[in-house]
């Protein structure tokens, strides 16, 4: 596109030339442009000269169009159309908008979180596309360069992540969505049960027990894994996979300890025969956070979407709405 060239057309050219083409008539065309007919004609001669065609000829019934004038009488309308609604302030009307949005999600956010605000968004919004992905290491740097809309994940997974909130990357707003604890899960008819029932579950115990563990964001190690480096423990992990469902298959069957949210927990539970277990020492919450560009913080199909997302969920964690409040941009 030569802009220097753009930049030279007088816009209102063109829509003189979509009113010429449906009038077939000067008069009637400079009546509905509230012009005189000499200034219309002065117009008319600029843009023939502009375009190198005379663009019409005068006949006994009017004017009619050249080839060249017919085919951008084509196009016209649809480019005319882009124009004015780019004059338009932002709007959405999410009955009959046919937008595509992305989203990248944790894995346990497909199960605990996407039941509360899939339904509410496409049945107020039919015609909308959602696409979502796999939450990575690469899903910060997708949302900063507009590759994806929205991003759900959990805060403080890894300490050395970018995503403990004073590291979030320049330009990326958040939302906590609600808070969650972590918990154990250990097979029915476990070894160790007997013992932890009998009051004998302490931080000795669970370190001496072998983990499954979950890669996040390509890492084996959780925020709880650099929690216990900072007095010298560490877990053993005897397997890692990559998602929570192979966790809890695993944990299922063997003799494997599994640490996880306990929202996922209840999930797993419905699954397998799994018995769950308290964290047996303090350790911080996990926060479900959704992020987005702030460049997006006022665009109307965005803030739509965030409002339902966090309206819908706060309903269902039976939380205030108002505790839900946006924290801002990093």
């Amino acid at each position: 596109m030569n802009l220097d060239n753009l930049a030279r057309i007088d816009l209102n050219l063109l829509v003189m030339l979509q009113v010429l083409l449906e009038e077939r008539s000067v008069t009637r065309a400079a009546s509905r442009l509230h012009l005189s007919q000499s200034a219309l004609s002065k117009s008319l001669n600029r843009l023939r000269d502009t375009l190198g065609d005379p663009l019409f000829i005068r006949t006994a019934h009017g004017l009619k169009p050249t080839a060249h004038a017919a085919l951008l009488g084509q196009q016209l309308p649809d480019m005319l159309q882009g124009l004015y609604q780019l004059t338009q302030p932002p709007s959405f009307n999410p009955a009959s908008s046919r937008r595509q949005f992305s989203f990248a999600m944790v894995e346990s956010a497909y199960e605990t979180l996407i039941p509360y605000f899939i339904g509410p968004l496409l049945n107020n919004a039919p015609n909308l596309r959602l696409d979502s992905y796999l939450w990575t290491e690469k899903s910060l740097s997708s949302l900063q360069k507009g590759q994806i809309d929205f991003g759900i994940t959990g805060r403080d997974i890894n300490p050395q992540s970018d995503l403990i909130i004073d590291r979030l990357p320049e330009g990326i707003a958040h939302q906590t969505l609600f808070t969650d604890h972590q918990v154990c899960l250990v097979r029915q008819g476990h070894p160790m049960l007997p013992a932890i029932r009998n009051h004998q579950w302490d931080l000795d115990i669970y370190l001496e027990m072998s983990h499954v563990q979950v890669r996040c964001e390509g890492n084996e190690w959780w925020a709880l894994d650099y929690f216990l480096a900072k007095s010298g423990q560490r877990r053993h992990l005897s397997t890692t996979v990559p998602d929570f469902y192979g966790a809890a298959s695993v944990c299922a069957h063997s003799d494997l300890i599994f640490t996880l949210p306990s929202s996922f927990a209840a999930h797993a539970r419905k699954l397998y025969a799994l018995e769950e277990l308290p964290l047996p020492f303090d350790f911080h919450s996990l926060a479900y956070v959704l992020l987005w560009h702030e460049r997006n913080d006022d665009e109307p199909g965005h803030k739509w979407i965030r409002e339902t997302i966090c309206k819908r969920v706060a309903q269902a964690v039976n939380q205030p709405e108002d505790a839900l409040s946006a924290s801002g941009s990093a």
